[in-house]
């Protein structure tokens, strides 16, 4: 097995909205706002080449919205999905399957392009199994008002019109050496992808633990559907990541990769903070 991190560039949103009821003064020492209190956050994804598959996590936003759509995100940053892949040795021919961890635009927005000729739109994996999973997909495309904006149809029906689209069967990973934790603070039924690697575990930490900054528990996004359970959800997985020496992976975090953490007097904390090869040293 190899791992790879895919960078996809940078976007921003709001402090207050990413870190919840934390005040200011707190978060903005970790992840300081511009003048519009707007913070610049990764969207990293994984590469992995298991045996024969080769295995993309999560697409990042993608880059078929209009102007006024990405005028609201500020993207920035050179890298893109395609570029970072092509970086690896690979197109997006070689990739045999997709893993969505959840629909959001900024996960799954990469995952459909616009096709050459610029009539339709289409899957950018012609020859990936596109992953998700029946509660969530049926969240997503029947959404509630406040995560509707979340959603965007163009992002996620291609995927099914297109035949590629399958959904995990009760959890289960269609992977060897990946496990699955379902979470429903977030949103409904997001997959957390764990990666056996080497007698090491790694969480792909999603939107549950969004970036380092989030590691102490009461630190969530105001995205969160149901606040109350994406508390429960964290202080199990950290005190499993802390009790196994786990490696938490960070998708949105705009300095560190990945992180060990361990149990303190107050709480699970951050141990090491660094890039994904700095855990993964023989």
């Amino acid at each position: 097995m190899k791992i790879h991190i895919i960078d996809t560039g940078f976007f921003k949103l709001d402090g207050g909205a990413m870190f919840g009821v934390v005040p200011k003064a707190l978060w903005n020492k970790q992840n300081p706002a511009d003048e519009k209190n707007l913070c610049s956050w990764a969207m990293r994804c994984l590469l992995i080449e298991n045996g024969t598959k080769l295995i993309l996590v999560d697409t990042g936003i993608g880059n078929k919205q209009d102007d006024k759509f990405f005028s609201h995100y500020d993207l920035h940053g050179d890298a893109t999905l395609l570029s970072s892949i092509e970086e690896k040795g690979f197109g997006p021919a070689d990739i045999t399957d997709v893993f969505l961890t959840h629909l959001h635009f900024d996960h799954v927005g990469g995952a459909v392009r616009f096709s050459r000729d610029g009539s339709r739109l289409v899957p950018t994996f012609p020859n990936a199994v596109y992953w998700s999973n029946e509660a969530h997909w049926l969240w997503a495309t029947n959404p509630n008002p406040r995560e509707k904006a979340s959603f965007l149809k163009e992002n996620i029906l291609p995927l099914q019109e297109s035949g590629q689209l399958q959904f995990v069967a009760n959890g289960h990973s269609p992977f060897g050496n990946i496990s699955l934790m379902n979470v429903d603070g977030h949103t409904e039924q997001m997959m957390l992808p764990v990666i056996h690697y080497k007698n090491r575990k790694i969480i792909y930490c999603a939107d549950l633990i969004p970036s380092s900054y989030h590691v102490p528990v009461p630190w969530i996004m105001s995205y969160d559907m149901r606040p109350l359970q994406t508390i429960e959800e964290k202080q199990d997985i950290l005190r499993q990541a802390a009790d196994e020496e786990c490696i938490l992976l960070f998708e949105h975090d705009p300095v560190y990769e990945a992180a060990l953490v361990e149990h303190t007097e107050k709480g699970v904390r951050i141990r090491e903070r660094g890039a994904l090869r700095d855990f993964l040293i023989e």
